[in-house]
Order: C-alpha cells, then structure tokens, then sequence
C-alpha cells in the first residue's frame, strides 16, 4: 500500500505478498487473495464507522447505562476449616498437603 493511496483503495493480492515477503511469511498466492478480501472487508467497515456523526455523543464508562452497586465490604467467617478439611485428600497439622511440583 502506497502512501499515496486514498481510504477509498482497496489492498491487492500483490500488496499483501509484498508484505509477506518483507516479513518472511510464506504466504501463498490463494491466501494473499483471502487475506486481501478479508483486510478490505474491515477496511470497508472502518469506513463506514467513521461516517457515523457521534458529535452529539457522549463518551461511556461502561457499556451498560447503570454501574453496578458494589456490596459492603467486611470479612465474614463462615469457613468451617474442620468440614473443609475433611473432604481434603491430605491434611497436616491443618494445612492442605499438595504433591510437590517444583523440586
């Protein structure tokens, strides 16, 4: 693609094998034509999103119109380390015991 070229060019199959080869990828004269189609395709469609008046327009935060509502933060302790731990495969002195993976 020449800097020359205007938003309304369309990248060939050639430009894509030159690319190819710059950047040492073999690419194949089929796959230049299907990646050619498919860069034209997002080209096309940034085209059209760039058409899109969005001056009027605010900017989201989030894509959802409300923010969820977080809940208070506090510790509960409700874990029952002796149920837990029975249904563990091994315990020591209440701490899990796990094969050993790095030597």
């Amino acid at each position: 693609m020449s800097q020359q070229s205007s938003s309304t060019d369309q990248v060939s199959r050639q430009e894509i094998l030159e690319i190819a080869t710059l950047a040492r990828l073999g690419v194949d004269e089929s796959t230049a034509d299907s990646y050619a189609g498919d860069i034209n395709k997002v080209l096309k469609m940034m085209q059209t999103l760039a058409s899109v008046d969005t001056s009027d327009l605010k900017p989201l935060a989030n894509i959802h119109e409300a923010c969820q509502e977080l809940r208070a933060d506090f510790a509960e302790h409700d874990i029952d380390r002796e149920r837990n731990q029975s249904m563990a495969p091994a315990v020591e002195e209440g701490l899990y015991l796990v094969p050993q993976v790095i030597e």
